[in-house]
């Protein structure tokens, strides 16, 4: 089977190996202070199971207001699906910073270009180092345990749906204690008061 390339499709672990002709950036946040929105945005993917097989979520994040600012679902792990969730982050708003993987995905010419037009400063996890992008993969856990783990998608489409009713009451309507005074992420990411995203 090794000598044919036969192998069992499976969702893939390790999901962040970069490509070698690919530039990677230096992790830029240890000494940046996050005390508001669109400060430092975070990306990151996931795989989500589905009945017969599975399926890519890739999300954008605030990370100040923990804020998820668009997400994307793919059968492939092409590029083209964190580019369309990165540019429909951008009608919303620009951050100062982005933080990501170093994915070949996220170190591809097409995504880094998007970012460079911006002139968004961009910083990537060290290698092995979880911690650089850890409010996100706490998103994940949280969609995993709370949504995902508890149902058996049939199809993308029922996927798509389930998970985009999660995160909307994740952004709307789950208070957060990290930020302060128990705001939604949408309040937080807006600066609205408590209460208005209901």
């Amino acid at each position: 089977m090794r000598i044919l390339g036969v192998e069992a499709i499976y969702p893939r672990k390790r999901l962040s190996i970069p490509a070698k002709d690919h530039q990677i950036y230096p992790y830029l946040l240890r000494e940046v202070e996050i005390d508001c929105p669109n400060k430092v945005w975070a990306a990151d993917i996931t795989y989500i199971r589905l009945k017969r097989g599975f399926i890519y979520l890739v999300a954008v994040m605030d990370v100040f207001s923990r804020y998820i600012i668009s997400w994307q679902l793919s059968n492939t792990l092409e590029s083209g699906f964190c580019c369309e969730a990165l540019k429909e982050a951008l009608e919303r708003g620009r951050p100062e910073y982005f933080n990501t993987a170093q994915g070949a995905w996220f170190t591809s010419s097409e995504f880094l270009s998007i970012l460079q037009e911006k002139e968004i400063k961009i910083s990537m996890d060290g290698k092995g180092r979880v911690i650089d992008n850890i409010f996100i993969e706490r998103f994940w856990r949280t969609l995993k345990y709370e949504e995902v783990y508890t149902k058996c998608y049939e199809t993308v489409a029922e996927c798509r749906a389930s998970i985009g009713e999660f995160i909307r009451k994740y952004n709307e309507e789950r208070l957060h204690q990290s930020l302060g005074v128990y705001d939604t992420p949408f309040e937080a990411y807006y600066q609205l008061p408590a209460g208005a995203a209901g």
